[in-house]
């Protein structure tokens, strides 16, 4: 591996956005580290379709909120490509209901997956990225849109969205950018699972563009917020294809 490779960590880079980003930054030459809840088939075949673009990865299982685990992950990035320099948090879970109905069980769950996990992610970034790294964490544009049975999701969102703006200006002088991208619905399992058909089609034709998003699309921006984007920093994106709240 070159001396001037740049190493990824990606969490949640099993399926979804994460997934997609991974492949993504695999074209632009990264060696990548994905990091995965529970589902190894998905990830090895993830280091597979990177590997395919003209990157380096493998896949090293860790639970997000844990610590010993994230500390793990990073301990593995430096062992097999040298250092870490780009750090995107994609692991999420959301599971649907109306805040008077949600089951507070349900509620820490999403916290501790969502917000404690991209604390514990970033924690470790803010410790040991290389001076001019990138961490990109992922909001929602539920923060916005406020639509209903979204509550605990977009509350830890919020909290994500907060970490990003203090974390970009605690990591003063040391030439690492810290940003949020916020999609509006994207076509990923995490969206689509569940949904009649006819929901997923009223909310497609929500915005200008008059589609969901794609993983795609978001992955292109995280790939510009982990290379050539130096002078966004402290910043949340929102990539929702125009809907407005």
């Amino acid at each position: 591996m070159s001396e001037n490779t740049r190493v990824a960590i990606v969490t949640g880079g099993s399926s979804g956005i994460g997934r997609e980003t991974a492949v993504r930054l695999g074209r632009d030459g990264f060696a990548v580290v994905i990091g995965y809840a529970g589902n190894k088939a998905s990830a090895e075949q993830a280091v597979t379709e990177v590997e395919a673009a003209g990157g380096r990865a493998i896949a090293v299982q860790a639970d997000v909120a844990d610590e010993v685990a994230v500390t793990a992950l990073f301990d593995r990035a430096e062992q097999e490509f040298g250092g870490v320099d780009v750090v995107i948090n994609a692991a999420g879970i959301m599971p649907l209901a109306p805040l008077a109905e949600l089951d507070l069980q349900v509620f820490d769950d999403v916290v501790r997956t969502n917000l404690r996990g991209t604390f514990v992610v970033d924690q470790q970034a803010g410790r040991r990225i290389r001076n001019g790294g990138a961490i990109v964490n992922i909001s929602s544009s539920l923060t916005l849109l406020a639509r209903p049975g979204y509550s605990a999701y977009a509350a830890s969102k919020g909290g994500v969205e907060a970490i990003t703006l203090i974390l970009a200006r605690e990591l003063r002088g040391r030439d690492v950018t810290v940003n949020a991208v916020a999609p509006g619905p994207t076509a990923t399992p995490l969206f689509l699972d569940g949904k009649p058909q006819e929901l997923i089609d009223r909310i497609a034709a929500e915005p200008p563009l008059e589609r969901l998003g794609q993983p795609s699309d978001i992955a292109e921006i995280i790939a510009f917020l982990a290379g050539p984007a130096r002078w966004i920093n402290g910043q949340v994106i929102y990539a929702n294809g125009g809907s407005a709240a």
